[in-house]
């Protein structure tokens, strides 16, 4: 049986079950889709969203991919360096929290961060000398120190922060903020995201399903700009084509989906018409976007040598800042390298090479064009490193393993209080002794800082109402004014 007379079958199947005396079928239906026909306003949002008044229109996400190692570059600890070489006691880090990588090793010894850390601002925040950039603007960032996790493998992690789950399959965050807020340009996407690789190693892989829409409707998804060549496949028309024939042309199969649609009522189709106009109103809009070289060299220069070079970090800093004020309501960065199992003592700073100053001039920009104060800004990875070596411990050279029980994340902007360092870690950089903060009190304050409240934003799927923060997360009111 072919694809349509499948399609045709369960048409028939539905239409006798809506038929019939109880109904039972156009319930079991309705019970499908009814969580997405609630009523939408003008931005394509729910129209009772946002639930209360919003600090940010937008948010763009600077994903660290690896794990950044914290006790390197924030959780400044000065007096592990008295103890270098000595076993980390098990008190502290107990072996049932150890990778496979490093289970195995008999010896567990202290690695002092090689990075020197000064204060810098009026607010004083201890950072490594790599963060020279983000120096200059840190009274403008909230320092976490106090972030945890459950998972300790990337996958897992990274699944955790972007969907809310470690288990693959779930929407991420950007899509229910798509799904819950609208666009505020019908013309671009309203969840993109972006990659870039560092040039210390290639990093860990990253799966579309970390931009996915997971069971919400596949409009919610995040639109993925290529680091080469077009920035989205077949968004060009053919040579010999032109825009009215594209449009005739579209015209044409928006009628033959239509009456598909209204014969299956297959989702999945209406899916595709919208994602057929969307890429039509961007053949338009996205030229314009992507055209870099139409800033100011002042602008270019303070995103650094690599602002222009498509498919770097520092490109699509900038590239983030234009979606930003062109309404894109989500934008996420992924930059891989940081997973540094080897020479963190080198690893550490050419990461940093690559990102601190682009990081730094994203907030210098968006303060400059009054555009902070309404873009929440998101830094960090999926979780930190070990203050014990992996491998051979030397004085110049220290490999770090994941860990999941501290690390750090900054935010800027949309109501964060700015020259704030929140949360502690103990003297060893393991555990966290003050103002814990998990990955889904993450999530709710980002969400809170939307207008939306986490647990009202749900979508029901398979008998079960989800959301992005599960059964947990609190907003942390503490970093926010």
């Amino acid at each position: 049986m072919n694809t349509l007379n499948q399609l045709a079958a369960h048409q028939t199947r539905r239409a006798f079950l809506q038929q019939s005396t109880l109904g039972l079928g156009a319930v079991a239906l309705g019970s499908l889709v009814e969580a997405d026909e609630r009523p939408r306003n003008a931005a394509g949002g729910f129209a009772d969203l946002p639930h209360f008044a919003q600090r940010a229109k937008r948010v763009i996400y600077l994903f660290q991919s690896g794990g950044p190692a914290q006790m390197d570059l924030f959780d400044y600890k000065p007096q592990l360096a008295k103890r270098f070489g000595e076993e980390v006691p098990k008190s502290v880090y107990p072996d049932a929290r150890k990778t496979t990588m490093t289970s195995g090793q008999k010896s567990f010894p202290v690695a002092p961060s090689t990075m020197k850390f000064a204060r810098h601002g009026e607010s004083g925040i201890w950072l490594s000398e790599p963060l020279r950039h983000l120096a200059k603007v840190i009274d403008d960032v909230c320092v976490i120190k106090s972030m945890h996790t459950e998972a300790i493998n990337h996958d897992p992690a990274a699944t955790l922060f972007q969907t809310g789950s470690v288990i693959a399959g779930r929407p991420s965050m950007g899509s229910w903020v798509s799904y819950g807020l609208g666009s505020d340009n019908a013309n671009l996407p309203a969840f993109v995201a972006l990659t870039s690789n560092g040039r210390a190693k290639a990093g860990q892989p990253l799966y579309d399903r970390l931009w996915g829409a997971g069971f919400l409707p596949g409009r919610f998804q995040g639109v993925k700009f290529r680091g080469q060549g077009d920035p989205i496949l077949d968004l060009y028309n053919p040579a010999g084509v032109t825009r009215e024939q594209r449009r005739r042309m579209l015209d044409s199969l928006n009628k033959l989906n239509s009456q598909q649609a209204d014969r299956f009522r297959d989702p999945a189709i209406a899916t595709r018409i919208a994602q057929y106009e969307l890429a039509f109103r961007m053949q338009i809009s996205v030229p314009e976007l992507i055209d870099i070289n139409s800033e100011p060299q002042s602008v270019l220069d303070m995103y650094g040598p690599q602002s222009t070079q498509v498919g770097k970090y520092a490109y699509n800093c900038l590239l983030a800042r234009r979606l930003a004020e062109r309404g894109v309501r989500f934008i996420q960065l992924y930059h891989r390298g940081w997973d540094a199992h080897g020479n963190t003592p080198k690893q550490v700073p050419a990461q940093c090479a690559d990102t601190d100053q682009p990081t730094a001039a994203l907030l210098r920009d968006l303060k400059q064009r009054g555009m902070l104060d309404d873009t929440l800004v998101v830094w960090g990875g999926e979780f930190g490193r070990t203050i014990y070596c992996q491998g051979k411990l030397t004085k110049q050279v220290y490999g770090r393993d994941h860990h999941p029980n501290c690390f750090t994340y900054w935010m800027a902007g949309a109501g964060v209080r700015g020259g704030m360092a929140y949360g502690a870690t103990d003297d060893y950089s393991v555990n966290v002794v003050e103002n814990p903060v998990h990955v889904h009190d993450l999530q709710a304050t980002i969400l809170h800082q939307l207008g939306v409240d986490h647990e009202r934003l749900t979508y029901r799927f398979q008998g079960r109402d989800y959301r992005l923060t599960d059964i947990a997360g609190k907003v942390v009111k503490d970093i926010l004014s």
